[in-house]
């Protein structure tokens, strides 16, 4: 049995058919660069026949050196009508010129009877036709078997029969596909074993799996503990319906939990930094709860488990964060305890004593705030700030003289307008300036960096990424306080805010203060 596990991407096929998923062809081949430079073994990079967006990518990467990665084209198997040398699909894999090409065939009797509506034995014929055709052609043909283990079960003989006639016909590796996702590990396991009794001695088995019944990563290590050495997935687990095998957990139980190679060496790292990069191309919200690469992957909030982490790491941590490209996090709540405030203080090199009393006061301010609705645990830029005021190290940059949000409608029509206007004091000199935005959050976040901005240029960079509001209670009873969260930017980190008030502007406006304040004492330690 081999050690080496080949990594098959699909995210740029199976990925995209994500509902509210759509990439161009420049973010595909964007997407491929940043998969090769990960080590994948194979990229799928569509299907050629089902639109010119394909098809212009594999023209766009004939052109290009991969390091590591085959880029494979996907395609089903000849029409029962065509010969297989005039088939329009298979004449479109064939102009794509990957080295590798993928056919899906069909698998269950289901399919075949009433989907594909031709007979079993010519089904057969298909499979055994295109097969062959790309492999004289000299291409690597990966059969993807779909339905596989529903057809297993509906009639076992004819469906091991429609790989068999893959295997014979050429094809290098037989894919297994849980296509709607509905298998369990165990019987994976019993599959996978006797489909690789039966299959010819030299050619592979893989896996491909979705993730309906939350068992899409499950079953791709049981197929590889059963003998399989393909696996087939998407990055961040993103796919049709509930998604496919989320190879963002996939590589790394293979590499870190079984010992099975997937990736050249010192690679590994670089999951994180390529589950961001296909986030953002994406266009998607990041999935802070996701396996070795979320954001609270490694994030610590109950004081026990803080300290015992500061103490052991892996007392509460399955692997060090670092070997995935993550970093340990810890939360500040009510819940946290001393050894939480000294490791978030380090987190921003605030130097503090286990034992000194501005623990103790950062302690008591927090659980005062806490309880008013302030909520630290994503905005660790307000709690930065909080904590440089009890310790006295905080210089404001500047200082609020006042400010004015209007909010017009003049018609039933017509689009609100919002107007903002910001006078603030830095250094002495006092500078007023007014801005339009799409809300009055947006008109008072413009209107203050346009303030900002003759004295702190940077600001410019300081974008807001996110904007939430809740409705929360605090020891006044019904008295509704909201609470705003702000996520911000300037192209080279994140940072999170917050700020409480029963009015929503005050409290947005704490918010921006603090995300414009973090962003300039940031930028002036990197000076």
């Amino acid at each position: 049995m081999s050690n080496t596990i080949k990594i098959y991407d699909t995210t740029l096929r199976d990925g995209a058919q994500a509902e509210g998923v759509s990439f161009s062809k420049i973010d595909k081949v964007r997407i491929a660069r940043m998969l090769d430079s990960f080590g994948v073994s194979y990229i799928e990079g569509g299907w050629p026949g089902s639109n010119p967006k394909d098809m212009g990518f594999f023209e766009d990467v004939r052109g290009l050196t991969f390091e590591h990665a085959k880029i494979a084209a996907f395609g089903s198997t000849r029409r029962a009508t065509n010969s297989v040398e005039d088939d329009y699909n298979i004449k479109l894999l064939l102009q794509a010129e990957s080295p590798a090409v993928t056919i899906v065939g069909k698998s269950s009797l289901l399919h075949v009877n009433y989907v594909l509506r031709v007979d079993p034995d010519v089904n057969l014929t298909l499979i055994g036709d295109s097969c062959q055709y790309l492999r004289d052609q000299g291409r690597e043909v990966i059969y993807d078997a779909e339905h596989f283990f529903d057809g297993y079960e509906e009639n076992a003989d004819y469906t091991m029969s429609t790989i068999l006639a893959a295997a014979n016909s050429g094809a290098h590796c037989i894919v297994l596909c849980d296509t709607n996702g509905g298998s369990l590990p165990s019987r994976v396991t019993q599959i996978v074993t006797e489909v690789r009794r039966r299959l010819p001695e030299g050619v592979e088995v893989g896996i491909h799996t979705h993730n309906d019944s939350g068992c899409g990563v499950a079953n791709s290590i049981a197929a590889i503990e059963s003998g399989a050495v393909h696996i087939q997935g998407t990055i961040n687990g993103i796919g049709e319906r509930c998604g496919n095998a989320d190879l963002c957990s996939v590589i790394p139980n293979l590499e870190l939990k079984m010992g099975r190679r997937c990736l050249p060496d010192g690679r590994l790292a670089l999951l994180k930094e390529t589950s961001d990069f296909v986030t953002d191309l994406a266009n998607m919200q990041p999935n802070i709860r996701l396996p070795y690469v979320g954001a609270t992957a490694f994030a610590h909030k109950g004081g026990i488990h803080v300290d015992a982490v500061k103490k052991v790491s892996k007392s509460y941590e399955h692997i060090e964060p670092e070997q995935v490209g993550n970093r340990r996090r810890v939360l500040v709540s009510d819940l946290s305890g001393g050894a939480s405030v000294l490791m978030k203080a380090e987190e921003h090199n605030i130097k503090l004593e286990a034992k000194s009393p501005e623990v103790k006061a950062i302690l008591a301010e927090l659980k005062k705030l806490e309880n008013q609705g302030y909520e630290f645990e994503a905005a660790g830029a307000s709690f930065q700030v909080l904590m440089q005021k009890i310790l006295e190290t905080h210089t404001p940059f500047f200082k609020l003289d006042g400010y004015r949000v209007i909010v017009e409608k003049r018609g039933h029509d017509e689009p609100c307008l919002s107007e903002a206007t910001v006078k603030v004091i830095v250094n002495g000199e006092t500078e007023l300036s007014a801005a339009e935005g799409d809300g009055p959050v947006n008109a008072l976040d413009q209107a203050l960096r346009k303030a900002l901005m003759r004295f702190y240029p940077q600001v410019a960079d300081v974008q807001l990424r996110d904007f939430k509001v809740r409705i929360v209670e605090g020891e006044t009873g019904t008295a509704a306080r909201t609470r705003v969260l702000i996520e911000s930017s300037d192209g080279k980190r994140n940072w999170g805010t917050v700020g409480v008030s029963e009015n929503i502007i005050e409290a947005s406006w704490e918010a921006l203060v603090d995300s414009v304040e973090y962003a300039l004492y940031e930028g002036a330690k990197d000076h």
